[in-house]
């Protein structure tokens, strides 16, 4: 009998630098045991560009997942791009898939859909998204395309976010007007077409934004603040309303000063435990997917059975 992806032994790995804390390892053996699936993930901590850039360049891999500081350099070594990875100019995952290595940014849609699972809609709010890289950009446009009617991109220099937030708008556009209008992924979230054309998308800086995170229904850090402790929040807490619910995209290092300072607000608040599981899941079912791998769980057993390998309580 033929040997074929799901038969055979393979390797996927967690690409980034430091990953020392990730659960990544233990959540994704526990899905692809439960799976039946010969695969084994392991962390690869490389503590230099050039030294990932000769492991991608090996492509001894099935799968990687990619995280700091490694997305953009993931993105550049992927042979084709998928939309959502083209529009946040970063790929957490590649997949090899014959002769090509496909990148793809499940960020945005971990986000969502980890926000959504809790009970939160995006449906008309107004989302601020800490940030300028790639997993900024990606849960921007997740936002978008849940039903989100403002999307404000915030960063520390106001032109950087600019330059930032116009060039993803440019290639939104370009996307959304190219070809024809791709449908929603899920049944209430936007189409592709229809997201460009109904989201206001803005930009500015801590400085200057002010009113606007105060007045943002949630606001979501998705800069590399919090990941060592004694970090302090990317924004003046002091804007932070009880009414708001807030995301921190930082998991693993104790409790980060936004969730603190969120939770002393009397916010709605989330780590982001929930976020990793979630994007772990779009994972999951887009590897086996190009590897024809049939999942015969469906997205909230993955999910489950993840969190639950990782001690999350999410």
């Amino acid at each position: 009998m033929a040997m074929t992806e799901a038969t055979k032994p393979q390797s996927l790995y967690l690409l980034g630098h430091p990953i020392a804390h990730s659960k990544s390892p233990v959540m994704y053996n526990a899905v692809y045991e439960r799976l039946g699936l010969p695969w084994t993930y392991s962390p690869k901590d490389c503590a230099t560009d050039d030294e990932a850039r000769s492991f991608l360049d090996a492509r001894d891999f099935l799968s990687v997942n990619i995280t700091t500081p490694y997305k953009p350099l993931a993105f550049q070594a992927a042979t084709a791009q998928a939309a959502t990875a083209k529009l946040a100019l970063g790929a957490n995952v590649l997949v090899r898939k014959g002769d090509a290595l496909i990148g793809f940014n499940t960020d945005g849609q971990g986000c969502v859909s980890y926000l959504e699972r809790t009970g939160f809609s995006f449906a008309g709010k107004r989302v601020a998204v800490c940030g300028t890289g790639p997993t900024a950009l990606s849960i921007l446009h997740a936002s978008s395309l849940a039903g989100a009617d403002v999307a404000l991109l915030v960063g520390r220099d106001k032109e950087r976010t600019r330059r930032a937030l116009e060039a993803y708008v440019e290639r939104f556009g370009l996307m959304a007007t190219a070809t024809i209008d791709l449908p929603p992924a899920r049944p209430h979230h936007r189409s592709f077409r229809t997201a460009y054309e109904r989201t206001t998308f803005k930009f500015g800086s801590y400085a200057t934004s002010e009113k606007a995170l105060a007045s943002a229904d949630l606001i979501v850090n998705a800069t590399p603040l919090g990941m060592k402790a004694g970090d302090a929040a990317p924004l003046d807490t002091a804007l932070l309303r009880p009414s708001q619910t807030v995301f921190d995209a930082v998991y693993g290092h104790g409790e980060t000063a936004l969730v603190a300072a969120a939770r002393e607000a009397g916010c709605t608040v989330f780590d982001g435990s929930g976020m990793l599981v979630a994007q772990a899941v779009a994972t999951v079912l887009t590897v086996c997917d190009l590897a024809d791998v049939e999942v015969k769980l469906e997205e909230a057993e993955l999910f489950d059975t993840m969190a639950q390998a990782a001690g999350f309580d999410c």
